[in-house]
């Protein structure tokens, strides 16, 4: 099992989307997952419940939700994954109103820390989520929200609300490093979000290899000038297609 190989690797959590195994199961869309059947819940909790049962207790499972799910099957979902002893429940609504994610932290269990932060770009764009305390952990995109100094004024906004920071990073090699050395500068730093699967020419692009500079499931960055590593054009030529589809060598 894949949540295996993760701990096996020395990673200490992991992330997962229950919800879209109910979707290829049924052979639905993603974009058709707002409204779950009681069989689609069953088996996205089992789905979870298994991952935790490999993992074992003391391992941070990240429940995944895209923003996909109704009002009522997110709410009711979170109450069931609360007994998983899940570390958080991520985007359980979408960045465009806060006052309904005020709604969900009201019903949904005080034990089940709420993630967002994806898609709230600039330290604008954060403060009426921390002004109504609707979430417990925040994860700007370092390509998205503003670049390393925009993130960085973020997490110090989020520090004042006892906010965490655990930086979104579905991305490349210089999105991973530069959201790290973010992380690595201030205090409420939680989880850097790392692609565990990617590409195998991932580490080709960049002249030092992401991999060597993980040990034991942590990221020890150099010191080495700038993000401690420079582009081997050579290798990116190879690939242009999927490196220019999104900043940050999107994969």
């Amino acid at each position: 099992m894949q949540a295996k190989k993760v701990k096996e690797a020395g990673f200490t959590g992991l992330k997962f989307d229950p919800f879209a195994h109910t979707n290829y199961l049924y052979g639905e869309d993603l974009s058709s997952n707002l409204q779950l059947t009681i069989e689609q819940q069953d088996l996205a909790f089992e789905v979870s419940k298994a991952v935790r049962e490999a993992v074992g207790p003391n391992f941070d499972i990240m429940i995944e939700t895209h923003a996909m799910l109704n009002y009522s099957v997110a709410v009711k979902m979170a109450q069931r994954l609360s007994e998983l002893n899940i570390t958080w429940y991520e985007e359980p609504a979408g960045p465009e109103n806060a006052n309904t994610l005020r709604a969900m932290r009201e019903r949904i269990p005080s034990n089940v820390s709420i993630c967002v932060g994806e898609r709230h770009y600039t330290r604008h764009g954060i403060r009426d989520i921390l002004e109504k305390h609707v979430c417990d952990i925040m994860m700007p995109d370092i390509t998205r929200c503003g670049g390393p100094s925009e993130m960085k004024r973020m997490a110090t906004m989020m520090e004042a609300y006892n906010v965490l920071l655990a930086p979104h990073n579905p991305n490349g090699p210089l999105s991973t490093l530069a959201s790290a050395h973010v992380c690595a500068s201030v205090p409420n730093f939680f989880r850097q979000e790392f692609m565990f699967n990617d590409v195998p020419w991932r580490d080709t692009v960049i002249d030092h290899p992401i991999k060597e500079m993980i040990n034991g499931g942590h990221l020890r960055l150099s010191d080495r000038p700038g993000l401690g590593v420079d582009l081997v054009e050579s290798e990116m030529e190879k690939h242009p297609g999927v490196l220019m589809a999104r900043p940050g060598f999107y994969i």
